[in-house]
């Protein structure tokens, strides 16, 4: 099949070949791994995990030498891999210093579907559909740290806010993580606990899964 995506390993006639292909797999894989999803789509695992990284949580960026680090790959291999990504228009790219720093592009007519397909993947669909939509009464509920970064570490923060019944919580977050395979770290805050400790979450990665508050993460 001919590759005119410009990536080499993305086996794909159009862009839009790609977005009804991944659409299908999503829907018939559900919250499976990412390499899963990708399987016989996408040959890297490189790209694979740079695409997990920054497409999460789009207001998250990173540099080559950062992604190489925590990927455990080559400088070399991470930066080819961004250059094919940048170069279909996936990734955008903002020059600080001597750094490079890359995001997803959220321009990009792929974005919403790799987005969404990411976010499955990692179980953020599970979390709002058998914990956010169960408990009732949340007013907030968002990621942070390690999972608002775009990293799959298997332990995910996951803040609530509202009048939470703790019981029901942790029946709810059991059942979740064995369907995802990943730990959930739940922090239940009332909404003024949650006002006072804004500018903490401030200062720290966020990524909002759920909110009827206005002027919210």
């Amino acid at each position: 099949m001919k590759d005119i995506t410009g990536i080499k390993g993305l086996r794909l006639y159009t862009p839009w070949v790609l977005y009804y292909v991944l659409k299908f797999r999503t829907k018939q894989q559900g919250t499976q791994k990412l390499t899963s999803i990708f399987e016989g789509i996408i040959t890297s695992k490189t790209r694979i995990n740079i695409l997990m990284r920054l497409f999460l949580n789009p207001d998250q960026e990173a540099y080559l030498r950062e992604l190489s680090k925590e990927f455990s790959t080559p400088p070399s291999v991470i930066k080819e891999e961004l250059k094919n990504l940048s170069k279909v228009g996936l990734l955008s790219q903002k020059k600080n210093g001597r750094q490079i720093f890359y995001r997803a592009n959220t321009t990009h007519p792929l974005f919403p579907e790799l987005h969404s397909m990411v976010k499955k993947a990692l179980g953020m669909d599970k979390i709002l559909d058998s914990i956010v939509s169960r408990l009732g009464m949340v007013k907030i509920a968002f990621l942070m740290d390690d999972y608002a970064k775009g990293r799959d570490t298997g332990i995910i923060d996951l803040v609530l806010v509202g009048d939470i019944d703790q019981k029901n919580l942790q029946d709810l977050v059991r059942k979740t993580e064995r369907y995802i395979k990943r730990k959930i770290r739940p922090l239940v805050l009332t909404e003024n606990e949650y006002e006072h400790m804004k500018t903490i979450f401030d200062e720290r990665p966020i990524l909002t899964l759920w909110t009827s508050l206005p002027n919210s993460q």
